[in-house]
């Protein structure tokens, strides 16, 4: 059975027992074994996070105490662990810590407009089994703006800018809103949809994309094992932590 550890704390705006709640029941009608914590100590002991074959992030803002480090994270993802997460939930997490930044893809930076903004979300990627099968969809939410990782995989985005704000001036942008990447054998999801719980209920796409995500990130462990794929061309690299 796949086991996934659900971190859930931080700033109780973004919900973060209801999401964790949500998304492991997803995960244990799939046949996960999933755990929720309200603490970051796991983040202190690799040997624990290896035991995951997923790590789903809903803790936003905080960050590591001095026995919970982001390298022990990075060195797990590394390995092949996944890591999988909503909004604030994972990239609003450990807001100085770029480490954690690298690994996730992206951080949030504002939300013109606040809560309540109507969008569209556009998949980029039809072909992925992410986003296979959805099209076009509205959500009504915070808008998210974010800072992104140029080697992330785009699935889905959104068209900025929707309401005044400094921002305005420049050229309008296609803000990334889904998306995967790689961190070595480790895969990463990250859809910024989910400032509320009760958004995957009103856009049912939406949840139908964390499900798939969250799949797909945790398949990276067996992945690497049944292909042989050791840590060994990363470790020159990993030496510097």
């Amino acid at each position: 059975m796949k086991k996934a550890l659900i971190l859930q704390g931080g700033w109780d705006g973004h919900e973060p027992k209801l999401t964790s709640k949500r998304f492991a029941g997803l995960l244990e009608k799939n046949g996960f074994e999933a755990r929720v914590s309200d603490t970051l100590e796991d983040l202190a002991d690799l040997d624990k996070l290896l035991e995951n074959d997923l790590i789903v992030m809903c803790w936003t803002m905080g960050g590591p105490n001095d026995n919970c480090h982001s390298n022990i994270l990075a060195k797990a993802i590394g390995a092949g662990v996944g890591i999988a997460g909503c909004h604030g939930g994972m990239c609003d997490s450990f807001r100085n810590d770029t480490e954690y930044q690298f690994i996730t893809g992206g951080q949030w930076v504002s939300h013109p407009g606040g809560d309540g903004i109507e969008y569209t979300v556009d998949v980029c990627d039809p072909s992925n089994p992410i986003t296979e099968g959805i099209g076009s969809f509205k959500v009504k939410s915070e808008h998210y703006y974010l800072h992104i990782d140029p080697a992330v995989s785009v699935l889905a985005a959104t068209r900025f800018p929707l309401v005044n704000y400094w921002h305005i001036s420049n050229k309008p942008v296609d803000m990334p809103v889904v998306w995967t990447k790689m961190w070595g054998n480790g895969r990463v999801f990250y859809t910024s949809l989910g400032h509320h719980d009760d958004v995957f209920d009103n856009s049912p796409e939406a949840q139908i994309i964390m499900e798939r995500g969250m799949l797909w990130a945790a398949g990276g462990k067996e992945y690497a094992k049944t292909h042989g794929l050791t840590t060994q061309r990363f470790e020159n690299t990993a030496k510097m932590y």
